[in-house]
């Protein structure tokens, strides 16, 4: 039993308390500062509602005596890990502590990380997993392989269950990177990297020379691999980028997204009268309707910057959350390929696990052409989309804006794909395939026959399509609900997603669908 009186032994305490909380000590938190970090303590009180952190597993230590790291000290074993409130909401958290051993992951490490993952288990509450560390601590050998393994397993036991959120705020590097990814959202600042293999091994390997911020820099992972969800300018902004993100989300999946009160305006919007331009070639930006659609023009984009010809992010009509699909006209002219595919598909499946409700607008020519794509795999990368949206059974609503051809106007949630409401403005066009293509098919020998041929085109052009590409062909044949004006866009919607909140669908039972990969 310890000696000392009552006073002593908490002045004991509190002296153990204020040692563990400086970390690796003074001179790291000050080289953590001068990087542009914040310590890993700094940001979970930054995240969380003021005097809301309780951690868990404070005095938590290595057991590590292999190649000198006997004795050594490692305050929290290099990751603080608690519960708290955001906003209100209770979050389970890990942050991973750069000045304790560089944040390297080892047993206890792990460990702690995959206790705080249960707990946002057991309680149904969110996930934020803070990375900042060198990687696996080698002097740990498979031990640290081992905690690995175990956060990954937890990861997938949380999927679907509860939203992860992962923030990637230094060096995330090797195997590491794994459990980011197999997260919900991954948030990334401009100070950090992440790779499975680094500059140095890749110029071993393969002999090409790149920097890390090229090879695994936030813009290098949101713009060319996706792997990256948003992109902060420092720990400050991805946090409030977290805490935005969070308040679109329900705490867990038996639960709906938060409905926010107030009285919200359903009024005509002039200005989506105006939105489309007469020219059908003519391109325009389709933010402009979503903004317009949208409580406040609050729309909150996902993956800004990767595939841009289809648009995906999260906004609220009359205060409940919706997941916004909608393709991208001033972009490869809005058509799906491999990487809008999957784009589109996993935030789709996302929705679904968390009961948020799907608006899809539409506006796609078909599916890209061209051998890469082809040999890349289209057919099954647009098959995920397909599948995403048939396998959902929450609210399903869609506007056709425009151009609504072949079977990317069905993968982008047709009434035969499940939609449970669709709506067209008067520029629809629903047809197989565009009239200037399929004129050419239809009427090719009174083209060929023609004096003219130049003009015959354009007559039969015109003749298809006014026959087939507009939105009451459609209409007839129950293809299309109604077709509005576009100043009325958000009173249809809202009613619709008002209306459809208690839709109960019943599926087969199964284990789970095979989503092509």
């Amino acid at each position: 039993m310890p000696s000392g009186n009552q006073q002593e032994r908490i002045a004991e305490l509190r002296q153990r308390k204020h040692k563990l909380m400086l970390g690796g000590g003074q001179d790291r938190i000050d080289r953590q500062h001068a990087s542009g970090k914040l310590t890993a303590r700094e940001r979970v009180a930054l995240i969380m509602d003021p005097n809301s952190f309780q951690e868990l597993s404070v005095f938590a230590e290595h057991r590590c005596t292999f190649f000198g790291m006997a004795g050594k000290e490692a305050p929290s074993d290099g990751v603080v890990t608690g519960v708290g409130t955001v906003d209100g909401r209770y979050v389970h958290l890990a942050s991973q502590d750069f000045t304790v051993f560089g944040g390297s992951a080892g047993e206890v490490h792990c460990l702690k990380i995959v206790d705080a993952m249960h707990g946002s288990l057991r309680t149904g509450t969110p996930f934020i997993f803070i990375n900042d560390s060198g990687g696996a601590r080698i002097q740990e050998g498979i031990d640290s392989l081992s905690g690995y393994a175990k956060v990954f397993y937890a990861n997938v036991e949380l999927s679907g269950v509860v939203p992860q959120i992962s923030l990637i705020c230094g060096p995330c590097a090797g195997g590491a990177a794994y459990s980011p990814a197999l997260t919900d959202f991954i948030i990334q600042t401009r100070q950090a990297q992440m790779f499975i293999t680094g500059p140095q091994v890749i110029k071993q390997v393969t002999g090409e020379v790149v920097t890390a911020e090229e090879l695994g820099g936030a813009e290098a992972q949101m713009h060319y691999s996706g792997v990256v969800h948003f992109v902060a300018d420092n720990d400050e902004h991805a946090i409030g980028i977290c805490k935005r993100l969070l308040s679109f989300l329900p705490s867990n999946n038996l639960e709906d997204p938060p409905l926010l009160p107030g009285e919200y305006s359903l009024e005509p919007e002039p200005a989506l009268d105006e939105v489309i331009p007469d020219d059908p070639k003519q391109p325009y930006d389709v933010r402009d309707v979503i903004t317009r659609l949208v409580d406040y023009g609050d729309f909150m984009e996902v993956q800004e910057t990767f595939a841009e010809n289809i648009v995906i992010g999260f906004g609220r009509i009359a205060g409940r959350t919706v997941g916004v699909i909608a393709n991208q006209p001033k972009v490869f002219a809005g058509v799906l390929d491999i990487n809008s595919s999957d784009k589109a598909a996993r935030f789709i499946r996302f929705c679904n696990a968390f009961n948020i409700s799907l608006l899809t607008l539409i506006d796609t020519p078909g599916f890209l052409p061209g051998v890469s794509q082809e040999y890349g795999g289209i057919i099954r990368h647009g098959a995920k989309v397909l599948f995403a949206y048939a396998a959902a059974t929450v609210p399903k609503v869609s506007v056709i804006l425009r151009k609504a051809y072949g079977g990317a106007y069905v993968a982008m949630c047709g009434r035969d794909l499940g939609a449970d409401r669709v709506f067209a403005w008067p520029t629809a066009e629903v047809a197989v395939m565009g009239a200037e293509g399929a004129a050419e098919i239809v009427f090719k020998r009174e083209i060929e026959q023609a004096e003219d041929k130049e003009a015959a085109r354009k007559q039969f052009t015109e003749q298809y399509r006014n026959t087939f590409s507009t939105p009451y062909v459609a209409g007839a044949h129950r293809i299309v609900d109604d077709v509005i004006e576009p100043n009325q866009t958000r009173i249809y919607v809202a009613h619709a997603l008002e209306s459809l909140q208690t839709k109960r669908e019943l599926r087969p039972a199964k284990k789970h669908g095979l989503i092509p990969l």
